[in-house]
């Protein structure tokens, strides 16, 4: 898609809410930490332990048809130190750590349940975002990043999209001109970063000209990568590992990372009606609380 075709489309807003639809239904290039990547933009909290921004979301990249991608992953410590993978469940695919835990919450018995729960899966989504505002980081400000982010905050964009009440005009966040500012407010509650108190300003235009537009645009970053088979380990791979973190066969001395897809020039079967596939933690809470407490 070129730019006067995004122009012209709104960014396909009917696609995209097929593709909500379809999502509420039911990373090995090096050993680049992931909060080290300066791709990637990560909210702070101040001294009192909130957090404040405001952020665009934007469109797909030229050649791909959503501006999100949403990737599924596991991370629980075991005997053999710590299991951090994506899982191949992203892809629609047989994954190991799904297939046990599976098999603990059927057996019925309390205690497997709770290890299955303990070991599910972490929902990330990925987008472009354009950082309009950024108190403790001014210099990120009108520079375009990638947004790692769980479902709490994806809730909010399917809100706004596909609004509850009469009086709600739907919108499309991740557009350039009718699409809307987020600002992204960050509590802590209970230990874990809460976004409740975020929301979409009014619509508007991301800049006052489509020169300027088009200059955002052309810097976003591809998002499919997420997806690229070399970032998922194999079946078997995840199975010899799984192995090693619960048997204690090999223990590992530090937290494994999953490796993000690499940096690319140019434009920018899961386990139905089960408890455990469900994503109640955010994610980045989850990472940013592991990451912690090492």
């Amino acid at each position: 898609m070129d730019f006067e075709t995004l122009k012209s489309s709104s960014s396909n807003f009917d696609k995209l809410t097929k593709a909500l639809e379809t999502n509420l239904k039911p990373e090995d290039q090096s050993n680049k930490n992931k909060y080290q990547d300066d791709r990637f933009w990560k909210p702070e909290l101040d001294k009192t332990g909130n957090g404040y921004a405001v952020i665009r979301f934007l469109p797909a990249v030229s050649g791909e048809d959503l501006p999100w991608q949403r990737v599924w992953s596991h991370a629980f410590q075991g005997t053999g130190g710590w299991y951090i993978e994506n899982s191949l469940t992203t892809l629609n695919q047989k994954d190991p750590v799904s297939e046990e835990n599976t098999r603990l919450w059927n057996t019925g018995v309390d205690s497997d349940k709770e290890i299955a729960r303990k070991r599910k899966r972490k929902l990330s989504y990925y987008s472009n975002i354009l950082v309009i505002t950024d108190p403790k980081h001014p210099e990120n400000e009108g520079k375009v990043f990638l947004y790692r982010f769980g479902k709490k905050i994806f809730d909010k964009i399917t809100e706004s999209m596909q609004p509850a009440f009469e009086d709600e005009a739907a919108i499309n966040p991740f557009d350039f001109w009718k699409g809307a500012n987020f600002k992204l407010k960050i509590r802590k509650v209970d230990g874990y970063w809460n976004y409740d108190k975020s929301e979409f300003e009014g619509v508007s235009a991301l800049a006052d000209s489509d020169e300027k537009i088009k200059s955002v645009w052309s810097t976003q970053h591809a998002l499919k990568p997420f997806l690229a088979a070399d970032n998922f380990k194999t079946y078997e791979e995840l199975k010899e590992k799984l192995h090693r973190v619960l048997s204690g066969a090999r223990k590992t001395e530090t937290v494994a990372v999953a490796d993000l897809p690499p940096a690319t020039n140019g434009s920018a079967k899961s386990m139905k009606n089960s408890p455990v596939a469900s994503d109640d933690d955010d994610t980045m809470s989850y990472f940013s609380k592991l990451a912690e407490s090492e």
